[in-house]
């Protein structure tokens, strides 16, 4: 009698549990530069907007000026180097950029051939970020490698490295169609053209706005591969 007592009280606990989804939320690395980095101490940066719109807990490893050819040991430790941001944990997702400071800062956007194709090959399977695109996947996380703004019809520092680019974003969406894991996304149509309201004073990072709107684009990937993750609100502006 006891016995059949406890199991029912056991089946009443389940039943008013209702189902249960196998897997847990998804668990989501940032890694970057100041793209993703920026706005961070105000709780305003791309991760934040991220964590709003699917209501889980992203990790935010990104650090303004952090580069992929990085060869300083204290520093790129800490995080200007984007391959030493990761952490080692069971993630879902790996939230990825880099680039734009190894072209910037490395050669102006001027002559940046050998450099870029240091970065990723013509071809995208080879390089830094194609390595480190497969160590990630290698643990078993999504990647999405998200490119950068652009400041259509306004003059900002880095006008002159438009070309250079819209030729990594084309061997970066290269590389996602190796691997039905990698998803690009690219930002270049973001900004309607002479709108400053995308970026900060400076034109070249990006504002609350377009944070949140990154943020948006990122959660709306996810929720749209992943059973796992439940959006707030999937009907975001675009």
């Amino acid at each position: 009698m006891l016995r059949f007592i406890f199991s029912l009280s056991l089946l009443v606990c389940a039943l008013a549990m209702g189902p249960t989804d196998a897997r847990a939320e998804p668990k989501i690395l940032v890694m970057g530069d100041s793209l993703l980095a920026m706005h961070k101490l105000a709780g305003r940066s791309v991760s934040a907007s991220v964590e709003r719109e699917l209501g889980v807990r992203v990790t935010d490893m990104s650090v303004a000026g952090a580069r992929f050819l990085y060869r300083l040991p204290i520093t790129g430790a800490l995080g200007l180097n984007i391959t030493k941001q990761y952490r080692q944990d069971n993630w879902d997702w790996a939230v990825l950029n880099g680039g734009g400071n190894d072209l910037w800062f490395g050669c102006g956007c001027m002559q940046c051939e050998r450099k870029l194709d240091r970065l990723i090959s013509s071809d995208g399977r080879r390089g830094v970020i194609p390595g480190f695109v497969s160590r990630l996947r290698q643990s078993g996380a999504q990647v999405i490698y998200v490119g950068y703004l652009r400041t259509p019809g306004v003059t900002s520092p880095v006008e002159h490295c438009t070309d250079e680019g819209a030729e990594m974003d084309r061997r970066v969406a290269l590389l996602a169609r190796l691997d039905r894991g990698v998803h690009f996304l690219p930002l270049a149509d973001m900004v309607p053209n002479g709108d400053r309201s995308y970026h900060a004073i400076d034109l070249i990072h990006p504002s609350f706005k377009a944070s949140r709107k990154i943020g948006q684009r990122i959660a709306r990937l996810i929720a749209e591969n992943d059973r796992s993750a439940v959006s707030r609100n999937l009907l975001v502006t675009k």
